[in-house]
């Protein structure tokens, strides 16, 4: 029988597990909130551990349980990765009969939105290390075939998909909907089965899919962490968290998720009105498009700074970033709305604002970014290959110094 965990034995399994000493005692903290899973924190002299359990069908281990625990393998296995500070890895218990897996609670650490929220700042040095930290992931890993096997790895009696495509649209309205949802949430699917052009894009962002490296594939702004010392430290610390949906993927899909959650920030402040035109109501958004694109461009001009060589592997590349932060904004919409069974007017604005990201990006690109794409793309003016000349000048032996020094002055 497969034990339970709860806020009565959390603290007596982490004694039996060894991560805790009976003598100097342990207090259960808090229990974060999760509708479908077990997670507790619990302190003992100063060290906090997150303890959380999953439950598979069966009994088999969850995949999302599973892949937690391999990024943390893969960064043993790989020491190229553990210089990647992002993703340092916290994991020190997993418990595969029972599915229970046990991490370091980063107690100086704050969720990036959650920083952004209480704040009200954008500081270009975090995003510009998010950006260099996700280039550093994705150019370590990338068409590297041990990496790719490594990350096939599925749970004993399981099977994993090893290419999944997350290219995929919103879902159909099927009749059992119409008893669960209210008629307001019905016509968001109603209008992106409408809208022709925009399932047209999605195939064709689908189709294109071309996974070549290690891929978060949930990197948004909660499962980011910034110390909270971040601005006092000589280098910004931050951590990518929840493995949960990591697979080997497409560098452009990252980041796209990653800026539609900047882009979230602003929509969401947007207040519709029916009197208002859509472009005098996005003038008068709590807070505007303005502050948060100097972010994106550092986080994305980071990550090309980092990763330069991503402009030759795909010459798309700023314009599928842009398609990609619209089809995550339209998954996210679909998600809050089937968790608020509505769909109002500034949901409505989200749709649409994905819906030209999609169909339009390059046209778009002036709108996310506030700049085109030559100017996203100046880091790389800075990496170009000299000239025959010039490297064959560096190339000469110095027959004298410009400066010359006496011995031991």
């Amino acid at each position: 029988m497969v034990f339970s965990l709860s806020s009565h034995n959390v603290i007596q399994y982490l004694q039996v597990a060894g991560l805790f000493s009976l003598e100097d005692g342990a207090s259960f903290d808090s229990q974060l909130p999760d509708c479908k899973n077990r997670n507790f924190v619990v302190t003992q002299a100063g060290q906090k551990l997150l303890v959380k359990q999953e439950r598979g069908l069966n009994n088999e281990i969850p995949h999302s349980l599973f892949n937690e625990l391999l990024q943390h393998q893969l960064t043993q296995a790989f020491p190229v990765l553990r210089n990647i500070t992002a993703l340092s890895c916290t994991v020190v218990h997993f418990d595969e009969e029972n599915s229970i897996l046990v991490r370091n609670y980063l107690d100086d650490y704050q969720e990036l939105g959650s920083f952004y929220w209480h704040k009200g700042i954008y500081p270009e040095t975090i995003a510009a290390t998010v950006g260099s930290n996700l280039a550093a992931l994705h150019r370590s890993t990338y068409n590297r075939r041990e990496y790719r096997n490594f990350m096939t790895t599925a749970p004993d009696g399981a099977i994993r998909y090893e290419f999944f495509n997350p290219a995929q649209g919103a879902g159909f309205v099927t009749p059992e909907m119409f008893g669960l949802m209210e008629q307001s949430a019905l016509d968001f699917y109603v209008l992106n089965q409408r809208y022709e052009i925009l399932e047209s894009a999605i195939a064709d962002l689908a189709c294109e899919w071309s996974p070549c490296c290690l891929t978060h594939n949930d990197l948004k702004l909660e499962n980011i962490l910034v110390h909270a010392r971040w601005d006092k430290l000589d280098n910004c610390l931050i951590r990518f968290i929840d493995w949960e949906a990591a697979a080997w993927g497409e560098p452009a899909f990252d980041l796209g998720t990653l800026i539609a959650d900047y882009l979230r920030i602003w929509l969401s402040s947007i207040i519709v009105d029916e009197t208002l035109e859509l472009e005098e109501s996005q003038q008068l958004a709590l807070i505007e498009l303005e502050t948060l694109r100097p972010s994106i461009l550092a986080l994305t001009r980071a990550y090309i700074g980092a990763f330069p060589m991503i402009m030759e592997y795909r010459k798309n590349f700023i314009t599928r970033v842009v398609q990609f932060a619209g089809l995550a904004l339209m998954n996210s919409l679909e998600q809050d709305i089937k968790s608020q069974q509505s769909f109002n007017n500034t949901q409505l604005n989200i749709l649409l604002t994905s819906k030209t990201l999609l169909t339009m990006p390059f046209e778009s690109i002036n709108t996310v970014f506030g700049v085109n794409e030559s100017e996203i793309l100046r880091p790389l003016q800075k990496l170009e290959k000299p000239s025959v000349t010039e490297r064959e000048h560096e190339n000469l032996l110095r027959i004298y110094y410009e400066k010359p020094r006496l011995r031991g002055c």
